[in-house]
């Protein structure tokens, strides 16, 4: 993809959701609603702060991430359906591998 996001900005590709609920349903297209969670594609340089210096982004490309359900804006690059949020719209990073550690212990 040759697109880079400006200041504080992010590019997100949806995780797509289950097709089965936990009890072995189904669930059809019309019913699914969005996913919440999203993997970085591209991040942005960082905003100014009021000195002029570019502040970095907390979140990097390849980081897994929950966003608000009317976040973002939707975009179509290269075939695929993507998000441009700013950065405060991301309301945190799901740490993957930390989750399956404390079940393991």
């Amino acid at each position: 993809m040759k697109f880079r996001p400006l200041h504080d900005r992010v590019v997100v590709r949806r995780i797509t959701a289950e097709e089965k609920s936990k009890g072995g349903i189904i669930i059809p297209d019309t019913v699914k609603e969005k996913p919440m969670e999203g993997e970085i594609v591209a991040v942005g340089p960082g905003a100014r702060n009021e000195q002029g210096a570019i502040v970095a982004l907390e979140v990097k490309s390849g980081d897994r991430v929950l966003f608000g359900k009317w976040s973002g804006t939707e975009v179509k690059l290269d075939g695929e359906e993507l998000l441009i949020m700013k950065e405060s719209d991301i309301m945190g990073i799901v740490e993957v591998g930390a989750a399956d550690s404390k079940i393991a212990a």
